[in-house]
Order: structure tokens, then sequence, then C-alpha cells
């Protein structure tokens, strides 16, 4: 193991990074792949399986992402690390909960300064959907379902495979690819552009420089569920979804390229800007960092 001659993000201590020997990197190269391919099965087997009990796209989108991240996170940890799922930053202590609702607090803030903020400036206004009312069985359901879908989500991305290539690379070389695979693997979302996916993957670098600043995934998973469960609670679209949950709906008096359109606002510019305030506020924000599992031993890798 050798330091990092490049810094580490800003306001986080130095993530070793391993020599660049070609069997080193075949051995990341095979645990990265491995646990790729085992997801992948998990994203065509699990939504056939979970069809059968809703015809939901939306409840079979989050519950197979769950159950395929966990399933590959499982098995590659338990095959090269002799570890446990809770060992890629699930671990639950004083710590967990203290930076799960910096990340709740995080989340939830920046959904709200984007929908409520417009509403104060007379950009935007709530109205009643005709007919429609809240409905506290639905509110429920949706919540627990963003819920699996935010940890499953954050499980994958920020995962086993996610956390091998920064112990390998280091964060810079790792987050941002990182960051630009998760844009793309919401391209199939009805009415995604091309500023829905900038926003995406700048989601992505943000959530996994929250992991690196935190070591857990319990930053990141509070940053990730705080954000989508607001918007459908407000009223607007959630990554092409749409929910009317509250009988609530966001009449927008400002063009598709700052609301989002159909899309939702994560296609739009204000939360462009919100999501570069909010990379501020991981810097700032009193996060307890806590020892992750694969991070600190390089030495596992052949």
């Amino acid at each position: 193991m050798v330091p990092s001659k490049n810094p580490s993000l800003p306001g986080e201590p130095l993530v070793p990074v391993e020599p660049a020997a070609p069997s080193r990197a075949l051995g990341v190269l095979l645990r990265v792949g491995v646990f790729a391919l085992i997801a992948m099965l998990g994203y065509i087997i699990f939504p056939v399986f979970i069809n059968f009990l809703t015809p939901s796209l939306f409840i079979v989108a989050a519950l197979g992402s769950f159950c395929a991240a966990a399933t590959a996170n499982a098995i590659a940890l338990r095959i090269y690390e002799r570890g446990q799922l809770a060992d890629i930053g699930l671990g639950w202590s004083l710590a967990s909960r203290h930076n799960l609702s910096l990340g709740l607090l995080g989340g939830i803030g920046a959904a709200l300064v984007v929908l409520v903020g417009p509403v104060i400036f007379q950009a935007a206004e709530f109205q009643r959907i005709p007919g429609a009312h809240a409905q506290w069985g639905a509110i429920v359901l949706v919540s627990v379902v963003l819920l699996f879908g935010a940890v499953g989500e954050e499980m994958l991305f920020r995962g086993y495979g996610f956390q091998v290539l920064v112990r390998a690379l280091g964060p810079y070389a790792t987050i941002l690819p990182i960051g630009v695979l998760f844009g793309f693997a919401h391209a199939q979302n009805l009415h995604f552009t091309w500023i829905a996916f900038a926003n995406t993957a700048l989601w992505g670098v943000i959530l996994g420089y929250a992991f690196v600043r935190a070591g857990d995934l319990w930053l990141p998973i509070g940053l990730h569920f705080g954000w989508n469960w607001v918007l459908p609670l407000l009223g607007v679209n959630l990554s092409g979804f749409t929910m009317d949950i509250t009988g609530l709906s966001l009449h927008w008096k400002i063009g598709e390229l700052w609301s989002g359109g159909p899309y939702g606002p994560e296609g739009g510019l204000l939360t462009t800007a919100i999501l570069i305030t909010l990379f501020f506020y991981l810097q700032r924000a009193p996060i307890q960092p806590q020892p992750a599992f694969l991070l600190q031993e390089p030495e596992r890798l052949p």
C-alpha cells in the first residue's frame, strides 16, 4: 500500500491507493466483474418474481433493484472478503444514526428549496387535483418502497464494486465514472433528457462523495431517500414517475428548462443549482467518519 500522490476529496482523510501492478489490477477487475455480473442477473431474475406479486412498474423496479444489489453485495463479500453485508457500510451505530440524520436533513432540505422556493417567489403554485385527496395507505406504501429503492441503489452504486475501486484507484478516479454510470442507469425512465442525465450523474458524484466523507452508506442513503420522499409528497414527478398520493400538484410558471417538465425537478436547472450547494453542505456538515471495512484492507487484493 502506498499513499495517494493526489489529495483526497476536500474535507476527507487521505484514501490509500494500491500500486497498479498487473496482477492487482486483474484482481480488481475480477471482483468488480463478478459483482456486476451477479447484479445484472439479479436485475433479470428478481423483477420476474416480484411481478407476480404486483403489476406496478414502480414497485417492481425498486424492489428488484434492492434484491439484486443485496444479493450481489452479499455474495461478493462472502467470496472475496469473508465478510457480511454490513461490511459495505451498513453497520448500525451511534455514528451511523448521526450520519443518516445529516443525510435526511440534506436530502429533504434540498428538495424543499427546489420546490417551495419557487412557490415563495411566485414561480410556481400548489394546486389541488380535482376529486383527489391524500391517500394515507398509499403514502405509507410509497415511502417504504422509496426507502427500499434508495437502499438498493446505494448498495449497487456505492457498495462492494464502488468501494473496491476506491481502494484500488482512489476517490477521484472512481466517483466521477460511477456517477456517469448512475446517470445512464436512469436513461430508460420516461421523459429522460440530457439535463436529467447531467443532474442524475451529479447526484451520483455527490452520493459517492458522501460515502467517502462518512465511510458508511447511511449518509448517502439519507440524502437519496430524503430527496426521493419529498418530491411525490409535494406533487411532482420523481425521475419520470407520477404518483399522485397527496392530492396536490405543483404547477410551474417557468419553463421546463428550469422546472424539469414531465421528468420532474431532476430534469431542470433548479436542481443543478441546489446540487452544487449540496456539495458544500457535505463539506461543512459535522459528519462522523467511520472506518470503511473495504478501504482499510488493501492487502486483501492479490
